[in-house]
């Protein structure tokens, strides 16, 4: 495993993949009994990862409460970000993004995690009512507090997370971390705003679903067995034309390299993390310990170049407008001298 600080706001060392628990726990009615959660965590750490990604509603509490034990003989060797918004309970007094909701919120998951400080607190969805400075300025507070060392949004458009970077930088306050977005082969919309928006302004990128929701593994296509199928947002299909194209390409690509499908979609994800220049985190969320030594293989992996561009473009989405026509028009904002300018190698924002 190799490390690189999250995005170029902060000098926090996080590992090239995170480790999503939603499945830490059997709360929601599915997911994994505490001892095959702890086979998962014992192989992670061992494999040299440290950046933990949960969240207080994930399995009802229950994945903080087993993390809380896991965590507990080595808790400083391991970045621990969680989220609030969603709550356990339920109720306009536990759920939304205010100062009020925040901060019992993270009082319950420090005790929870029994820890006393989040390396990183996200806000897990944008409630459309709370505005984003209330939200940047509760996270100062908490970081001036120590209770939290960075925060980030989950979930959020790319203009108000550039509004809350800009705020936060104006009035010195604590500057956004990062944020955490779905991203994969088969979900590359974020490349549209949110993650040219990263690239600008230095924030890490934390990327979940980076399979799919099993999709990119391609076991569906002969069998639903093993399928959440509770989870719509998170599970992919393979419904239309590009989405056939895409499974086709790693499927094809994972037989001419001899590996599993499951390990090219993830390799594509570190490759395009390796040539940024700000961090792009794929977070596992592995049921079994399996799962996750399947995905783990992916770091010994390289894919060629070829390999990549098949991949691109059985994937490729439109960006549309304005991104499109600026496309288009480059070589006469260039004045007819685009292959000679040089463009900077961090985007400006």
């Amino acid at each position: 495993m190799r490390y690189r600080t999250f995005g170029r706001r902060s000098g926090l060392r996080v590992s090239q993949l995170a480790l999503g628990t939603g499945n830490f726990g059997t709360r929601w009615g599915h997911g994994t009994e505490p001892a095959e959660a702890r086979r998962i965590f014992d192989a992670y750490a061992e494999a040299g990862g440290n950046f933990i990604d949960t969240a207080d509603t994930y399995q009802v509490g229950q994945s903080e409460e087993l993390l809380g034990e896991f965590l507990a003989a080595d808790r400083d060797r391991f970045v621990v970000a969680s989220k609030y918004t969603l709550g356990t309970t339920g109720g306009l007094s536990h759920t939304g993004n205010s100062r009020k909701a925040m901060i019992q919120s993270l009082e319950a998951s420090l005790r929870r995690l029994k820890t006393d400080r989040l390396e990183l607190y996200w806000v897990h969805f944008p409630d459309d009512v709370t505005p984003i400075d209330e939200i940047v300025r509760g996270l100062d507070d908490l970081a001036r507090a120590g209770k939290i060392l960075y925060g980030g949004l989950s979930n959020f458009p790319a203009w108000r997370v550039a509004r809350a970077d800009a705020i936060a930088e104006l009035r010195g306050w604590t500057p956004l971390a990062g944020i955490q977005i779905e991203h994969s082969l088969v979900e590359r919309t974020g490349e549209r705003e949110l993650l040219p928006m990263a690239e600008a302004l230095g924030l890490g990128a934390a990327l979940w679903s980076p399979l799919g929701g099993g999709f990119l593994t391609g076991k569906y296509r002969t069998s639903d067995e093993g399928r959440l199928t509770g989870l719509g947002m998170l599970v992919h299909t393979e419904k239309t034309a590009r989405e056939t194209a895409i499974l086709d390409a790693v499927v094809a690509v994972a037989a001419e390299a001899g590996v599993a499908p499951i390990q090219i979609a993830l390799a594509w994800s570190l490759a395009r993390g390796a040539a940024s220049t700000t961090a792009l985190v794929p977070i596992l969320g592995p049921r079994t310990r399996e799962h996750l030594d399947a995905a783990l293989a992916a770091l010994e992996l390289t894919l060629s170049p070829a390999q990549l561009a098949r991949l691109d473009e059985a994937s490729a989405i439109s960006l549309g407008t304005p991104h499109d026509q600026v496309v288009s028009s480059r070589a006469r904002i260039a004045g007819g001298q685009l292959e000679r300018l040089d463009r900077p190698v961090i985007p400006v924002a």
